[in-house]
C-alpha cells in the first residue's frame, strides 16, 4: 500500500467505513514513520455501503475542475480589484478550513469550495500586487499556464507510467519534502537575524535553484495523489470522497502556483 505525500490523501476510507489515518507511528500527520508503517501492514480502503454510488474517475475530474475554476475565478477577481488586503485573510481562513478538513476527514463540498476560494483571493491578491510592478506584467497568466502545464504534464507522465509509483519512490519523495520543508523553515528563521537568511528566497542563483528544486518535489508529488485517486476509484470508495480528493490535489496545485510565481518573479529581476 503506497501514501501520497499530501496530508488529505493520508486518510481515504478504510474497511471499517473510516478513514486510513496511519497512527500506529505518529498518526495521519506523523512523518515518515507513519508512511512506513502503512506500507508494512497494508491498510485498504474501503467500498461503497448500501445506497451509496460507488467513485467514478468522472466524480473526480468533475470535483477536481469546479474546486479549480474557484481558485481561478476568486483569484482573478481580487487581482483585477487591487484588495490585496484579503491576502492575509484569506491564507487564514485557507489554512484553518484545511486543518477541519484534514483532521475531521470531511467530505463536505462546502468546506472544500472554502478552501478554494480562500485560496484563490491569497494566490490572486499576491498575483496582482507582482503585476503591478514594473517588468512584471503577465507574470500571473505565465503562473498559471506553466501550472496547468505541469499538472497535465505529470498526469500523462502517471498514466503512461513513465514513472511508477512504487514504495520506494515514495519514501524518496517524502523525505525530498521533509528536506525542502526544513529548509524553508531554516531560511526564515535566519532571515530574523541575517539579510537575506540563507539566500534561498532571495532571487539569487542558489535561489533560482531552490525554487526549481521546490517546483520539481511538488510536481512529483502530484504523481502520488494521482495514484491515490486512482486506488480510490478501482476499491470502490463512496462517490462523496471525490471532494475530499480534489482537496487534496488543490493544496498540491497550490503550492506549485506559489513557487512557480516565485521562480518567474526571480527571472523578471533586473
Amino acid at each position: 500500500m503506497r501514501t501520497s505525500s499530501n496530508p488529505a490523501f493520508r486518510n481515504l476510507p478504510t474497511g471499517q467505513g473510516g478513514y486510513a489515518t496511519f497512527d500506529r507511528q505518529g498518526g495521519a500527520m506523523g512523518g515518515a514513520a507513519a508512511y512506513a508503517d502503512a506500507q508494512a501492514v497494508g491498510v485498504e480502503y474501503g467500498r461503497a455501503g448500501v445506497g451509496e454510488r460507488p467513485l467514478t474517475m468522472d466524480d473526480v475530474v468533475t470535483k477536481t475542475a469546479i474546486t479549480g475554476g474557484v481558485a481561478l475565478a476568486t483569484g482573478v477577481l481580487t487581482a483585477l480589484s487591487g484588495m490585496y488586503w484579503l491576502v492575509l485573510p484569506a491564507f487564514i481562513v485557507g489554512f484553518v478550513v484545511s486543518l477541519i478538513v484534514i483532521f475531521k476527514q470531511s467530505t463536505n463540498p462546502g468546506l472544500v469550495l472554502t478552501y478554494s476560494a480562500a485560496m484563490g483571493v491569497a494566490l490572486g491578491g499576491i498575483t496582482g500586487v507582482f503585476e503591478s510592478i514594473p517588468n512584471f506584467e503577465g507574470i500571473g497568466f505565465q503562473a498559471v499556464v506553466g501550472t496547468a502545464g505541469v499538472f497535465v504534464g505529470m498526469l500523462v507522465v502517471y498514466k503512461t507510467g513513465a514513472v511508477r509509483v512504487t514504495p520506494r519512490f515514495t519514501k524518496w519523495l517524502i523525505g525530498a519534502m521533509f528536506g525542502v520543508v526544513i529548509l524553508m523553515v531554516v531560511n526564515l528563521v535566519a532571515s530574523f537575524f541575517t539579510t537575506g537568511g540563507l539566500g534561498l528566497r532571495d532571487g539569487s542563483p542558489l535561489a533560482i535553484l531552490f525554487s526549481i528544486v521546490c517546483i520539481g518535489v511538488a510536481s512529483f508529488s502530484l504523481l502520488l495523489d494521482f495514484d491515490m485517486a486512482d486506488r480510490a476509484v478501482r476499491d470502490g470508495a463512496p462517490a462523496r470522497f471525490a471532494w475530499y480528493i480534489a482537496f487534496g490535489l488543490m493544496t498540491t496545485l497550490v503550492w506549485l502556483y506559489i513557487e512557480i510565481l516565485r521562480l518567474l518573479s526571480y527571472l523578471r529581476q533586473e
